[in-house]
């Protein structure tokens, strides 16, 4: 049986449709998933929806977390303002694998305009089956976290 999280998810306007989406896979592949925002494709501020999906995560009260906007890049740029947090935008599988195996990112952000429907949940599901790798990678990690 793979493994379930704990995932926090959150957008602004520009990836609510995925983030919708993501969340309905997420909670049928038996996940714990809670929505912080936004509820509707109104115009909004990414940063109020991205940062508490981050500071969760950094506190421990979600094992991982998605974030999602029209490129993913600004909701990266938010998240990894949290200390602790180390968000890696994703367009392949390739890359969340990465991701995941060498920077054990523990949020993901998603780029709606940049990818289809059925290759934004390949990406979440490969970012959450592939461990970290440990090893030489550790030393990294510490030095991206200030440790």
């Amino acid at each position: 049986m793979p493994r379930t999280y704990t995932i926090a998810v959150g957008s602004d306007h520009a990836g609510f449709r995925y983030k919708e989406l993501i969340k309905a896979v997420l909670l049928a592949d038996g996940h714990t998933v809670r929505d912080m925002g936004t509820d509707s494709e109104q115009p909004c501020d990414f940063p109020d929806f991205v940062r508490p999906v981050a500071e969760a995560v950094a506190r421990g009260e979600f094992e991982r977390g998605i974030v999602l906007g029209g490129s993913g890049n600004g909701e990266a740029i938010v998240a990894n303002r949290v200390r602790g947090v180390r968000c890696g935008v994703c367009w392949t599988e390739q890359v969340a694998i990465w991701n995941r195996s060498h920077n054990d990112g523990n949020c993901l952000s998603i780029g709606q305009r940049t990818i289809t429907q059925e290759e934004a949940i390949k990406i979440v599901r490969t970012w959450l089956t592939t461990d970290f790798e440990g090893g030489r990678h550790i030393a990294r990690i510490r030095k991206i976290d200030g440790a």
